[in-house]
């Protein structure tokens, strides 16, 4: 017959027991409070650091009609009001993040280092291509980490105090890689020598994630990508007489296959990283199946007036033509961006960004789920 346990082997195994619950508090955020949030990424979470830089290629952004909707100006947001950050912010009681680049800001809350036209690839992948002709900006994603390592020095003192600061914080990781893609295939590049990027890309994602984590982050969220093939310039510059190419919502097949692979890919790749960093917590943001929801039943939605066409353009099919952009002379405005997915043919509304965040952090469209910013 087995013996009874002795009491002191218990309270050493109720000790231990205690011990490993304490461990995964300390190292996984249970409460939705975090103390801030570092975003990297392109223009679906720029705050304003390409504005801030000049804004050469696309200097619209920095007039109205953008930002029309919540801020009443432009704030260098793609969009007519707020972007998922600002959503995600606001759902976690923290500040709307600020632009790196902004002068003599307090960042102690959380920092935007993402920036309109940026690529997880640098630049050096797409001059040896002939690619750059349509690039916004030479800001990629190892610019953003370098960033990141300058201004680590002021906002905690030791690796003590960063590992308990950053522990408590929580990193957006993009979306970045969209303009990877786009820059390609919107210059002609066959999809099927694009889909060669894919692997290079989310390595890079992957790479920078991984950076991350050693520099003390714990909880971090990477969004995949956006369904391409509903995106109005898409619609345009693809523009096809054969109704086989076009899915029963009217989006391009070829392209929205094209996003499910980066996907698959990145969420391989993240998985890989769980396993590697089993005390962190890595969110995959769904951002193709919260998007997808208004391009299949938008009137659920609120968006009345379609999915499909912009806003804010210059005409065509699809209200988005390259010669006259939205805030450029040619262009004009719908008079109610709410009822539109679609803002400026690129970039999505403020209605269409706050029901992607509400997907993320409310869920089903984060693996695992967000913590929930309800506890305490």
């Amino acid at each position: 017959m087995a013996s009874a346990k002795s009491p002191l082997s218990i309270k050493i195994l109720l000790f231990f027991h205690l011990l490993c619950i304490f461990c995964f508090l300390q190292t996984h955020s249970i409460s939705g409070s975090y103390a801030s949030i570092f975003s990297f990424g392109n223009s679906l979470a720029d705050t304003g650091n390409f504005l801030l830089t000049g804004a050469v290629r696309f200097p619209f952004i920095g007039r109205l009609p953008y930002g029309e909707t919540y801020f009443h100006y432009p704030t260098g947001r793609c969009s007519d009001g707020r972007l998922i950050v600002d959503f995600i912010a606001d759902a976690y009681g923290l500040p709307k993040l600020l632009p790196y680049l902004s002068p003599h800001a307090d960042f102690r809350q959380g920092v935007n280092f993402a920036v309109a036209g940026a690529t997880a690839l640098d630049p050096i992948f797409f001059q040896e291509r002939n690619l750059t002709s349509a690039m916004w900006t030479n800001i990629s994603l190892s610019i953003q980490l370098g960033w990141f390592d300058h201004l680590k020095p002021s906002l905690c003192y030791s690796t003590e105090d960063c590992t308990d600061y950053f522990g408590k914080s929580l990193f957006l990781m993009g979306e970045i890689g969209g303009n990877d893609y786009n820059y390609a295939l919107l210059q002609g590049t066959s999809i099927e020598e694009v889909q060669t990027f894919v692997p290079k890309v989310v390595e890079a994602i992957e790479s920078a994630t991984s950076r991350l984590i050693e520099q003390g982050a714990v909880d971090l969220v990477v969004p995949g990508n956006l369904p391409i093939g509903c995106s109005t310039i898409y619609l345009t510059f693809f523009l096809s007489p054969n109704k086989a190419d076009y899915d029963q919502y009217g989006c391009i097949k070829t392209l929205n296959r094209f996003s499910e692979y980066h996907n698959t890919l990145l969420q391989h790749s993240l998985e890989k990283l769980r396993q590697k960093y089993p005390r962190t917590k890595i969110i995959y943001a769904d951002y193709y199946g919260a998007a997808m929801r208004f391009f299949r039943f938008p009137l659920q939605f609120g968006f009345s007036s379609g999915a499909l066409s912009a806003c804010c353009g210059g005409g065509g099919p699809y209200n988005f033509n390259n010669s006259a952009p939205c805030g450029s002379a040619g262009s004009s405005v719908c008079s109610d961006p709410s009822t539109y997915v679609n803002w400026d043919g690129i970039h999505l509304t403020d209605a269409a960004y706050r029901a992607i965040a509400t997907g993320l952090v409310y869920g089903p469209y984060s693996t695992p789920p967000m913590a929930s910013p309800h506890l305490s």
